[in-house]
């Protein structure tokens, strides 16, 4: 009986103790795949084509002109939705954007922004409500001129010029072209690891109208942080949107998201926080990504 008891505790030990070793290799083994999934998604996306080219996580915002380190034959569509809260009236933007890289780490793109008004406040006078206009037309560059595989770092430049229109419903003898603006700016991204990103894109913004003669210039630096989910595109992060104009400052912190939805769809959703914004509240925008397939794919 004696020998029975021994024999069933030494039998019940043996068994917790593999249980326990099968409980830990599963754990590793989990683990050892979900790094193996993640290494093989930044694998797919920066080697399978040269030039070598480093994983960022794009703003959703301030978005870049392509991919930083673009490679010939990227293209992509995007949508844009936004709504701001104003003291007197509601902003509604839309915006069309067609980006495409027609050689290597060089972006372009063509980007149509509207712009439409809503008064909320009855006591103020329709007149003195913006209106309704398309924006611009706004054609931008940008070049990687350096990329780093082992420090994951890419540093570019750009260019956007603006050609402002007149709103809607305006006098037929108006000009239709109302001004410029000129706006380079500079982008620095790194990614810490494999899913810690940041990024800062900043430049001056020179704007022109032909009814006065004089200049206005504002500083514009967009800092970035962003955490990329492991093996996927998806990410959360925040955007925080500096500006100064004449010694004032305004900032708004965007936090956001990015969802797949398909290989070559994703959705970015983003909310505003104005911080001393004197005449605008909060905001929402939403942005519509799609990349067709490159056909230089391989």
């Amino acid at each position: 009986m004696l020998n029975s008891s021994y024999y069933r505790a030494c039998l019940i030990i043996i068994i917790s103790i593999c249980t326990t070793k099968i409980k830990a290799q599963t754990r590793d083994t989990s683990a050892l795949n979900k790094r193996r999934s993640d290494s093989s998604y930044i694998h797919e996306t920066e080697k399978i084509r040269q030039p070598v080219k480093v994983m960022h996580a794009e703003p959703l915002y301030i978005d870049l002109i392509r991919d930083l380190g673009a490679r010939k034959g990227e293209k992509e569509w995007n949508v844009g939705l936004g709504l701001t809260d104003n003291n007197d009236f509601d902003s509604y933007t839309a915006l069309v954007e067609y980006e495409f890289a027609p050689i290597n780490r060089l972006g372009l793109e063509v980007e149509l922004p509207f712009t439409f008004y809503y008064r909320t406040n009855g006591n103020v006078a329709k007149d003195s409500i913006p209106r309704n206009r398309l924006n611009s037309l706004k054609l931008a560059g940008q070049y990687t001129f350096f990329v780093s595989e082992q420090a994951k770092t890419s540093l570019a430049i750009g260019y956007i010029h603006e050609f402002e229109l007149k709103p809607f419903g305006s006098n037929a003898r108006e000009r239709s072209w109302k001004g410029n603006i000129f706006n380079p700016f500079v982008v620095a991204a790194k990614r810490w690891g494999n899913n810690l990103h940041t990024l800062v894109y900043a430049g001056p913004a020179i704007s022109h109208h032909f009814d006065h003669p004089s200049y206005q210039t504002s500083w514009q630096v967009n800092t970035n942080f962003h955490y990329m989910i492991t093996g996927t595109r998806n990410f959360i992060g925040i955007e925080y949107n500096k500006e100064w104009v004449k010694g004032d400052f305004d900032m708004t912190i965007r936090p956001q998201l990015r969802v797949g939805i398909s290989d070559n769809l994703m959705i970015g959703i983003v909310a505003g926080i104005p911080v001393k914004r004197e005449n605008q509240r909060s905001s929402t925008f939403l942005r519509l990504i799609y990349e067709p397939k490159n056909k230089h794919h391989t």
